[in-house]
């Protein structure tokens, strides 16, 4: 007999990832049946359903959390968002969106370039203390300390963005030092990606993305409404890019330092294609890595800071 289990939802939103679950609903409780274990949320504190991958919903769980004025968010199984169903009346959303819209960007803008210029320092610094041979070359790392003082009293977004590509540059650069020259990564690239490393990070920031794509949405967010990154994508982007060293980086390179063999993987002058076993090692790593709930505590922390018109922090990945 499969032992039922009552569960605190951290956050108003709950996700069901993967294939295979089976859903449905009573008049008080949301039941995520899936691998022969059953779960069970109160439906109150279910205010926003998100379905990644293949799954079976029975109709009573679209009534009834549409009735009590929740939304169902369906996603493919790498987290591109595909349509959302919503309640008629008030909008929770709405507001979010509004205050999104109507947000100060530079000031949010501000702190992802500060979250990602010193989690990319804190990632280098920790590389250079636990290895033999220098990371930075002469006033690298103070280049590096200068620039993220200046963030501070730059006005225009631009030079903002400014700043935060010439860091990017200089971490990647530096990254490329403690990597095995033969694997081919000297900086990053954009795609189609010629080496194993550069194929690594992108396969690794696309599940990241995914993952904070669907706690965004998750939280009313508009994920292509961004501050320091515009276009399709930009509040996710601007919501990665400071938990990309700790969450994805150090994974690669710590692969990388490890030793792949050539057979691991295929690069021709046109692409690289990661092998199976590789693709399924670095996978397992990545899992184990990417904290969702650190990803969901910064979505949380990004609605009330919009909502309530309040300074935004990035969180820091350090030592969690």
């Amino acid at each position: 007999m499969v032992k039922e289990q009552c569960i605190i939802v951290p956050v108003p939103w709950y996700l069901v990832s993967g294939f295979g679950a089976h859903l449905k609903a009573t008049p008080r409780a949301l039941i995520v049946q899936k691998n022969g274990n059953t779960e069970e949320l109160p439906l109150s504190r279910v205010r926003h359903l998100l379905v990644m991958g293949g799954h079976s919903l029975h109709t009573s769980v679209i009534s009834r959390l549409l009735a009590s004025g929740s939304c169902i968010s369906f996603f493919e199984a790498d987290g591109e968002p595909l349509g959302v169903l919503r309640p008629f009346g008030f909008r929770y959303d709405e507001v979010v969106k509004e205050a999104q819209a109507k947000a100060f960007s530079h000031s949010f803008a501000l702190a992802v370039a500060k979250g990602s210029v010193h989690s990319r320092i804190q990632a280098l610094i920790w590389l250079q203390d636990h290895k033999d041979e220098p990371v930075f070359y002469e006033e690298e790392l103070e280049i590096l300390e200068k620039s993220y003082a200046e963030l501070e009293f730059l006005v225009r977004m631009e030079e903002l963005r400014r700043v935060h590509r010439l860091v990017s540059d200089m971490y990647y650069e530096i990254l490329a030092r403690t990597i095995p020259p033969e694997l081919g990564f000297r900086r990053r690239t954009a795609r189609p990606h010629l080496d194993v490393v550069n194929t690594m990070l992108s396969f690794g920031y696309g599940l990241l993305f995914g993952n904070a794509c669907v706690a965004a949405i998750g939280a009313h967010l508009d994920p292509d409404m961004g501050f320091l990154h515009k276009g399709k994508g930009g509040l996710v982007y601007d919501l990665i890019d400071p938990f990309k060293p700790t969450m994805v980086d150090s994974v690669v390179s710590a692969i990388a330092r490890g030793g792949i063999a050539e057979e691991d993987y295929e690069c021709s002058p046109s692409r690289c294609i990661l092998g199976d076993e590789l693709l399924q090692a670095l996978t397992k790593a990545l899992q184990q890595r990417i904290r969702q709930d650190i990803i969901d505590e910064q979505v949380v922390a990004l609605q009330g800071a919009l909502i309530r018109k309040e300074d935004y922090l990035v969180l820091s990945c350090e030592g969690r």
